[in-house]
């Protein structure tokens, strides 16, 4: 069990889930408190080393996407606790982030197979975006999660809009599923492979983590009524079917944009443009819930 003790509720969860865990029988062997989260790869590639069949993983999305890089294509299962600011990941398995519950589903629940983006040499579990979610990112420091919790987010958001340069670029389907597209004047550009992002934003009404598929949708700056109706519909997903949104499904999708611009993935700023994005199915083995249905 690794414990990301910085994440927004991870110092009093430690202990409690510990003895929860072992309380319904799961047998804890090994414990990490982490008070530094750059040792989370270190400690993540010493436990996978001793050939562990579960890791059970306590943080946000950022300490998830952290692990997946380590986790991808093993047997090893993860077990996760959210103790993060947003959970998407946990939000789309429908993982609970009581951590009674959550322990509980650890103990007693079913495995299945979901699948990672990939970014480069970089996977991810919910979304890589490009425009005004990394510039969310930089908006959305420590100290502001602490203070409005997942409220954080959509404050980040109005600080980052009215910073936003509007830019350009060219989405190409090396499988050719789709035509290129060459696109003026965008919010974001985001590439997703779970169903939620930024708190409970979805990416759309039909995204899933083991559909084989990423979904991407690109946002024209547009008018600004325009702009507020596609605001309206984000926490559902409906916002596709504005008129100045486009979205695709696909497998893979290269992104040039002009000028060259950071890439988001899961709440990190960690590549740039241009980049190909992809889907590696089936790539993650995780503990949900007994009645989840998000994914088989």
């Amino acid at each position: 069990m690794v414990v990301n003790t910085l994440s927004r509720s991870g110092e009093e969860a430690y202990a409690r889930a510990v003895r929860l865990l072992r309380e319904l029988g799961v047998p804890v062997m090994e414990t990490y408190a982490l008070r530094k989260p750059e040792r989370l790869p270190e400690v993540v590639e010493e436990v996978l080393g001793g050939g562990c069949d579960l890791l059970v993983l306590g943080g946000g999305d950022g300490s998830v996407s952290t692990v997946v890089d380590y986790l991808a294509g093993r047997e090893t299962v993860l077990g996760l606790i959210p103790l993060g600011t947003a959970n998407d990941f946990a939000r789309t398995l429908e993982i609970p982030f009581e951590l009674e519950a959550a322990c509980r589903t650890i103990a007693r629940g079913k495995v299945v197979d979901v699948d990672l983006g990939l970014a480069g040499d970089n996977y991810f579990v919910n979304v890589a975006t490009v425009g005004i979610g990394a510039e969310v990112t930089r908006a959305l420091s420590p100290q502001l999660k602490k203070r409005f919790g997942s409220l954080a987010y959509p404050v980040a958001a109005i600080k980052a809009f009215f910073r936003h340069e509007p830019f350009s670029a060219r989405l190409t389907f090396p499988d050719g599923d789709h035509d290129p597209v060459e696109l003026e004047r965008l919010l974001q550009v985001a590439v997703g492979n779970g169903r939620f992002y930024g708190g409970g934003l979805a990416v759309s009404p039909e995204a899933g983590m083991d559909d084989k598929r990423l979904d991407v949708y690109a946002i024209r700056m547009g008018r600004h009524r325009d702009l507020l109706g596609v605001l309206r519909y984000l926490r559902s997903g409906d916002f596709i079917k504005q008129e100045n949104v486009h979205q695709y499904r696909t497998r893979r999708v290269c992104l040039e944009t002009e000028p060259e611009l950071p890439v988001n993935i899961d709440g990190e700023v960690v590549a740039r443009t241009p980049q190909e994005f992809r889907v590696v199915p089936d790539a993650l083995r995780v503990v949900v819930p007994p009645g989840s249905t998000a994914a088989r």
